[in-house]
């Protein structure tokens, strides 16, 4: 049983180092307050091809890793060990 929660412990912290990068990797929403009042453009490139741009491609992967990160923590926090 230990060398099992010591295997999770380095993958959960792998994990959260993996997931520290890609939020810090992500751009912030510049269009902020004036997408409200119409001064942002509508039909930008971002906006037509959201699902094949390297930005989606990261919102994925962190998706990924965020779901990982909760699992893991479940996991662990449990008192299956």
């Amino acid at each position: 049983m230990d060398m099992l929660k010591t295997v999770l412990t380095v993958l959960f912290i792998i994990v959260c180092i993996v997931l520290l990068v890609l939020v810090l990797l992500q751009e912030g929403k510049d269009a902020g307050l004036g997408s409200m009042y119409g001064s942002a453009p509508t039909g930008t490139y971002w906006s037509q091809n959201k699902g094949r741009s390297k930005k989606a491609r990261i919102i994925q992967i962190t998706t990924l890793f965020t779901v990982l990160f909760f699992v893991l923590t479940a996991i662990l926090c449990s008192r299956l060990f």
